[in-house]
């Protein structure tokens, strides 16, 4: 038997699978680069597989701010995503958006899939959620994957700041309480969202005319008399 060590070269053609995670908040194009990498992949003959959990679209797809989608695999809580890929003749990729929404134990199987089976796995997602606690599932992310990219695609607060945080609004005021996932910015829902600097997600103003900045107005006056 050939000993192996950490100076041995590694033989023609091998090369190991990776897990990147690529995250920032809304608009900095988690989507579009997702769609790309997949348009990419697909077109030097690899074959992959697209999921999604969560799409703002309502529906199987991946679907991105600036037009461009393709119907995916949802990822609901029960699906065994090493099943899933073993179940194909051969898979070469993931590409894995709205990761931060899968289970704990989900992510666990993109780990395998890379480790065991030889899968590139490309995961998309949010870092943190409306509070800025991150999501257990991003937070295994970083723990596990190989790479972890904040993408560059520069998102601005109203203040004109870099976005760094992801503001739940209700009634046209922020959010600080609720369910980790709630679904909005589609038409039949009462919520939205709004990328903000930490500054002003901290103190929760959400640009002039908005109900937020008037309560903190008037608070402000009131606490001045």
């Amino acid at each position: 038997m050939t000993e192996v060590s950490a100076l041995s070269a590694v033989p023609s053609g091998a090369r190991d699978a990776v897990l990147k995670f690529y995250f920032g908040p809304m608009d900095c194009g988690k989507s579009t680069l997702a769609l790309q990498m997949n348009y990419n992949h697909g077109r030097q003959g690899r074959r992959g597989l697209v999921l999604t959990k969560h799409d703002r679209s309502g529906g199987p797809k991946v679907t991105s701010r600036i037009g461009l989608g393709l119907d995916a695999i949802e990822v609901v809580d029960s699906l065994d995503l090493v099943r899933l890929v073993t179940s194909h003749d051969r898979i070469d990729y993931l590409i894995c958006d709205e990761a931060c929404f899968y289970t704990v134990a989900q992510i666990e199987q993109l780990a395998d899939l890379v480790d065991e089976h030889g899968v590139d796995v490309y995961a998309f997602g949010l870092a943190s959620d409306f509070r800025s606690v991150m999501f257990p599932a991003a937070q295994r992310l970083f723990e596990l994957a190989d790479e972890v990219c904040r993408l560059q695609v520069e998102v601005l607060c109203w203040c004109g700041r870099p976005g760094q945080l992801n503001a739940r609004v209700v009634g046209g005021a922020m959010a600080r309480t609720g369910e980790q996932v709630v679904i909005g910015d589609t038409d039949a829902s009462p919520v939205r969202y709004q990328v903000l600097c930490r500054r002003h997600h901290r103190s929760g103003r959400l640009g002039e005319g908005s109900f937020s900045d008037a309560v903190g107005d008037a608070v402000g006056s009131d606490q001045a008399v």
